[in-house]
């Protein structure tokens, strides 16, 4: 599969081609680029405006995005100091974020990997990276296949499998923001997670290993209500683990967006336990524009990334991050997107 096959989109700091497809089904339309299994763009019929936040050149990416439908590994989210024993053996990873936690696999993590495309049909894509023995830390040699595709119903199905040579951690994730009416920021929004509790974070938001329950706070969000909500005058700024469940399970349904002013909703199913909620407040003003011109700031776009929990590794009683020669970590979501 060479440049004639697909559309060269720009081409790395190391001269590799980033590729573009384009998948098609159920009233949606994606635009998957290799850089990081990004989904660069994703339209819904009959809905104008994108559905995620993304770029319409390649360069933007590595100078702007904060991991705008990027695929975060090898383990997405946060590990606390960096740092896990497994099978009595300690490892420290790469401390990315501020030198004191390791964020998202790393400063080089799968997120920021050129994929290789190994299978396209018109509404689906397969994309492979393969994730070296000692890269930022880790054992073992990672391979992950990320499979997208469009099917009935508006759905946007992602699929990521990850096998490893040696015992390790991982956890794989997607990380689009969304914004499901086009306006400047999504606090308009209503969500809904079917969450009892949330993991509660240190200064760093890095899990203590205590659960929140929900009940009577302002992460009560199991009824739909609006992502504007105060706390001691100021917006909760959301970027927490909704525990949705203490271990991997059959795929169900987990959360519900929706915007009053465009009549899309999106509906998350997951075998996911855990859904890190992220209101985007951390976007900066970019300087240069988004889809269709836009420009982005703070709570243009929310995350609902599908997880195991943060930190799994270090905390008893938290979801099993642990991935052994033989097993095959299948991560399944889909995105449900309707317009009423």
């Amino acid at each position: 599969m060479g440049e004639e096959a697909f559309e060269v989109f720009g081409r790395t700091d190391k001269g590799e081609a980033v590729y573009r497809v384009q998948i098609s089904g159920g009233g949606l339309t994606a635009k998957i680029i290799t850089w990081g299994a990004i989904i660069q763009d994703l339209r819904l019929d009959g809905h104008q405006p994108p559905l995620v936040l993304g770029f319409e050149t390649f360069e933007h990416y590595p100078l702007h995005s904060p991991n705008f439908g990027a695929t975060p590994g090898r383990y997405a989210n946060r590990i606390g100091s960096g740092r896990f024993s497994l099978d009595g053996k300690a490892y420290q990873l790469e401390l990315n974020e501020g030198g004191v936690t390791h964020l998202h696999g790393g400063s080089n993590g799968l997120g920021l990997q050129n994929w290789t495309i190994i299978e396209h049909q018109p509404d689906r894509v397969v994309l492979k990276a393969v994730d070296r023995d000692g890269r930022a830390g880790y054992p073992g040699t990672c391979t992950i296949t990320a499979t997208y595709a469009v099917k009935e119903q508006g759905t946007l199905s992602v699929i990521y499998e990850t096998v490893s040579d040696q015992p390790t951690i991982a956890n794989i994730c997607q990380h689009s923001y969304f914004n499901l009416d086009g306006r400047d920021d999504a606090l308009d929004h209503d969500i809904m997670i079917s969450a009892d509790q949330v993991t509660i974070v240190d200064d760093r938001r890095v899990p203590t290993g205590a659960l929140l329950d929900v009940a009577g706070t302002a992460f009560d969000l199991r009824e739909m209500g609006p992502m504007r909500r105060n706390e001691n005058g100021e917006q909760v700024l959301f970027d927490h683990n909704f525990c949705l469940s203490p271990q991997r399970t059959e795929k169900r349904s987990v959360a519900l967006a929706r915007s009053l002013h465009s009549g899309v909703s999106l509906e998350v199913r997951t075998t996911e336990p855990g859904v890190q909620l992220y209101a985007g407040f951390k976007i900066k003003h970019m300087p240069v524009p988004g889809l269709d011109g836009r420009v982005y700031g703070p709570f243009a776009g929310f995350c609902l990334e599908t997880q195991i929990w943060p930190d799994s590794i270090n905390h008893d009683g938290f979801p099993d991050a642990v991935l052994r020669p033989g097993q095959t970590l299948r991560q399944e979501t889909d995105y449900v997107f309707l317009k009423s």
